[in-house]
């Protein structure tokens, strides 16, 4: 069973990068999205809210993964190949290279032509801080914070658990990490009913986010210090950000790239100071959003072997027993 989604996450992969995420086109993540939004409005409020958002985290992985489940099943029943292709693109769902690296470019290209304003408006889109003030540095490190937090979120995450457990899996790992996006705040609204949805994404990529930053370092030169040194800065750096997994993809790009990421964000006019990741050897430019999508199309197929050696090799121990 593993090696069949060892096939099918392969293939998901291949998928996302040809076809990716078509806006138009039907999407379970949206579907989800609606699913949340509609159990926000109805049991956020009054009392017990941690209990609520509980209740309602466990209604939504329930459904998801109960109708992924449903499906996939139905599918290998009629053909093991069947099965494997529907496993796939149900994974290629749950995985965002390519959408993730197309936003970024979004970004850039308003910079390259030196469009400011549109590469703010664009910026908006993709990440929460206010971007009406930003200059060109901070919109790049913006940008490039985004895609090297998400690259475990959006892509090598859920390919994770889709070897632990097939689509199924990838598709809860999809709902986890969906409802932290839209409940998860500490703030008033959240702080309690979004509790459940923030403390079970930070465990469902505890593992993959460190592999990640580690498939990072081993793929991709540092521009400016040695290799040796960027797992240094690594591991020196990835636990000061406030959450404990966004930290290793941040610092292993900052590494790699001899920039320094984090600091001072502004959320709807409220001031929030990061803790930086990196060093500045280098300034904040343009290019640097060109060379984080060259480290994660480098980063993807490392993990996939990662994940063969050792989706293999849990298939030989369980053969050996």
């Amino acid at each position: 069973m593993i090696i069949h989604h060892l096939f099918a996450l392969s293939i998901a992969v291949l998928i996302d990068l040809v076809v990716g995420d078509p806006p138009n086109w039907p999407h379970p993540v949206k579907w989800m999205g609606s699913f949340i939004y509609k159990l926000d409005k109805a049991l956020n409020h009054g009392r017990s809210r941690k209990v609520k958002g509980a209740v309602m985290l466990l209604v939504v992985l329930a459904v998801a993964g109960g109708i992924s489940f449903l499906i996939v099943s139905f599918l290998y029943k009629l053909h093991l190949i069947a099965g494997i292709l529907g496993e796939a693109i149900l994974i290629s769902t749950a995985i965002a290279q390519k959408s993730l690296k197309e936003a970024a470019l979004t970004v850039y290209d308003p910079l390259n032509r030196g469009d400011l304003n549109e590469a703010r408006h664009k910026l908006s889109y993709i990440v929460g801080r206010d971007t009406d003030q930003l200059d060109e540095p901070e919109i790049v490190r913006a940008a490039v914070e985004t895609v090297a937090e998400n690259t475990s979120d959006g892509i090598t995450a859920p390919l994770f658990w889709a070897l632990i457990g097939g689509a199924p899996i990838a598709i809860i790992y999809r709902a986890i990490n969906t409802c932290d996006s839209m409940v998860g705040y500490r703030n008033d609204k959240y702080g309690e009913f979004g509790w459940a949805s923030a403390r079970l994404d930070d465990v469902v990529n505890w593992i993959p986010s460190r592999l990640t930053s580690f498939c990072k370092l081993v793929v991709n030169r540092p521009v400016h210090i040695s290799s040796k040194q960027a797992w240094r800065t690594v591991f020196r750096d990835a636990k000061k950000h406030p959450s404990p997994n966004s930290g290793w993809g941040e610092a292993a790009v900052a590494a790699i790239l001899g920039i320094q990421l984090g600091g001072i964000n502004t959320y709807k006019g409220m001031v929030s100071n990061r803790a930086t990741m990196g060093d500045p050897l280098v300034t904040l430019e343009k290019n640097h959003i060109l060379q984080t999508n060259r480290i994660v199309t480098r980063t993807i197929p490392i993990f996939l072997c990662l994940l063969w050696i050792g989706g293999i090799l849990i298939e030989m121990a369980f053969t050996w027993f």
